[in-house]
């Protein structure tokens, strides 16, 4: 099982490989919406959404840790 030191560093190092992409995305997809913003705008909302995507992937990444665990002492208690 995965302790949430080692969940919370997954899900980190996931997001901010994320970040990268999604920053390239909106520096494309922007203009083509005509949506103009500033470089420092476009860190900023990509840092915004960031943080929400850690602390989603975290939160899910420890629901199911508990699900599977618990699941798994039931396993036990059955046999």
């Amino acid at each position: 099982m995965q302790t949430r030191t080692q969940s919370f560093i997954e899900s980190f190092a996931n997001v901010i490989i994320g970040y990268f992409v999604a920053l390239a995305a909106q520096l494309i997809v922007f203009p083509i919406y005509e949506i103009e913003v500033s470089m420092s705008q476009n860190i900023q909302i990509g840092l915004i959404f960031t943080a929400v995507s850690i602390a989603r992937s975290y939160l899910l990444r420890r629901f199911f840790n508990h699900y599977h665990h618990r699941r798994s002492e039931n396993q036990e208690i059955i046999r």
